[in-house]
């Protein structure tokens, strides 16, 4: 497969160059610095990019870049660290800027514009970020661009395939940022459109095959976008050799085991065991109102259950599992080091080591965007795959104080309600996430001439890109009005509804 390489110098928009690329049919990968010349030439690379990062070259631990990579008879791309990057390594200068550079800035193409900037206008609006800036190019560079503040935002040796922009054309604050992005992969590098979902699946359920080979493959299903994706694309590939066990632990959204029955059974070509484990889920949490210490339970007697029903099955050597790009991505230190590491995730490690199989992603290279499209193209409803995101110990982290089989009813029903209400109104598709949130208060109300004294239920909607930051959702007063008066009304125990309006910072998405 044809492959751009993304070298990470520790820039915060290291995902969001993958994503231009990926949208432009072109397969890339974000490896570290490390990588070395021959591990690059082991892969179809026909480009690289350097991408940003906060360190300076001056600095004594800064990244640097491998002279080698310059070697390997393909262009190379790099932004900001990255242009700065080749500039020292090529005996161009490099200074720290009396003013930093940081937002929006008018960029003015020079006469001799360059190949970067073929069929763009002379000036527009570029986004900086940036202390150090190229004071001197290197001997065989010549400049592109500048704005008022850097003299020297562009520049490229169009002998040798090297260019460099001081901004960043990965965000959206970048007029024509995605066209230069273009302009590098297609005319410089050309690459071929060949990354789609059609050859993904191709090459993937290729791989597979030849990997499990006439083995038993083991899967979590949840439910959710990751796990069902994964689950569709294994079976297409080995058929009634994956064994997907649903854990149902009395902590899901209403109707939840039905949907995950109606998608899969009779359509692929899988088997499906379903566990019933209410019971022990709602012993072992009991009592306990401490958000960490449910998720400590949850997740412990998950992989308890889950290893229980995985030992009855004979001849699985293999661990299927939903893990996705970005959870590799941050999951792993930049620079082969264990201080910038962002987080760990489920998926990345754990379970394989106390079962001891053998690990099989299929999901491995995709982002979430890319893994709904594969779903759909795979045949899962829209239902499953345009869900909302729901988290992992469930209505548990909704359910503020202790967990019991009728506060968890309560939310269920009035969580359908506001899910069915969004949907009449058209807004599913618009909000990033929503969902019903079952407080620890009581408050007086007045129903059918009686006094009452009940729960409070509060709402929250989103709208996000990514889910690292949010806002919450303007609902029409109407359509608000009329999800509290049906939660009111229909679910028992109810009597008063609130709606969230806090963003995330400063608050999280979920209330625990």
């Amino acid at each position: 497969m044809e492959t751009l390489l993304i070298i990470d110098f520790g820039s915060q928009y290291n995902q969001l160059i993958a994503r231009r690329v990926r949208e432009s049919k072109v397969f890339c990968e974000i490896v570290p610095p490390t990588i070395t010349a021959d591990e690059i030439r082991a892969k179809n690379v026909k480009g690289v990019i350097l991408s940003g990062g906060p360190a300076s070259v001056y600095e004594k631990n800064a990244p640097k870049l491998n002279p080698d990579f310059l070697k390997l008879g393909v262009p190379v791309l790099g932004i900001c660290y990255g242009m700065q990057a080749l500039s020292h390594l090529l005996g161009g200068e490099v200074r720290r800027a009396k003013r930093r550079e940081y937002g929006h800035a008018e960029l003015f193409l020079h006469v001799k514009r360059g190949e970067l900037f073929h069929g763009v206008p002379k000036r527009w609006v570029s986004w900086m970020s940036h202390g150090d800036y190229v004071s001197r190019l290197p001997q065989g560079f010549f400049k592109t661009a500048y704005t008022s503040s850097t003299v020297v935002a562009a520049f490229e040796n169009t002998q040798r395939k090297i260019y460099g922009v001081q901004f960043h054309p990965e965000v959206l604050h970048s007029e024509y940022g995605a066209h230069v992005i273009r302009n590098f992969l297609f005319p410089v590098c050309g690459f071929h459109r060949s990354w789609t979902m059609k050859n993904f699946i191709k090459e993937t359920v290729s791989k597979t095959r030849h990997k499990v080979g006439n083995q038993r493959v083991i899967l979590g299903l949840s439910g959710g976008v990751d796990s069902s994706v994964a689950a569709a694309l294994l079976s297409k590939a080995v058929g009634k050799q994956l064994i997907c066990i649903f854990v149902n632990n009395g902590l899901l959204r209403k109707g939840e085991e039905n949907e995950v029955r109606r998608a899969f059974m009779g359509k692929f070509n899988l088997n499906l065991r379903i566990v019933n484990a209410e019971k022990i889920f709602l012993q072992k949490l009991k009592g306990v109102t401490d958000p960490e210490r449910k998720r400590k339970i949850i997740g412990h007697e998950f992989i308890y259950v889950f290893q229980r029903e995985a030992k009855k099955i004979k001849g699985a050597k293999f661990l299927g599992q939903g893990t996705l790009y970005p959870d590799v991505i941050e999951s792993r230190s930049a620079f082969g080091g264990p201080t910038a590491v962002i987080k760990s995730h489920h998926n990345v490690g754990g379970l394989p080591e106390k079962m001891d199989m053998k690990l099989v992603e299929p999901l491995r290279e995709l982002f979430k965007d890319e893994a709904r499209a594969l779903g759909y193209t795979l045949g899962l409803p829209k239902s499953l795959i345009g869900r909302h995101p729901f988290p992992g110990p469930g209505l548990a982290v909704r359910i503020l104080g202790e967990i019991t089989r009728e506060r968890l009813e309560i939310l269920r029903e009035a969580d359908v309600r506001f899910i069915e209400e969004i949907r009449s109104a058209g807004l599913y598709d618009k909000i990033w996430q929503a969902f019903a949130v079952l407080l620890p208060v009581k408050s007086v109300g007045v129903m059918g001439d009686e006094r009452t004294y009940d729960n409070t239920i509060a709402l929250r909607a989103v709208t996000s890109v990514d889910g690292m930051t949010a806002d919450w959702f303007h609902f029409p007063k109407e359509v608000l009005a009329k999800i509290s008066n049906r939660i009111i009304n229909e679910v028992k125990g109810v009597n008063r509804v609130v709606y969230d309006v806090s963003s995330k910072p400063p608050a999280t998405i979920e209330w625990e």
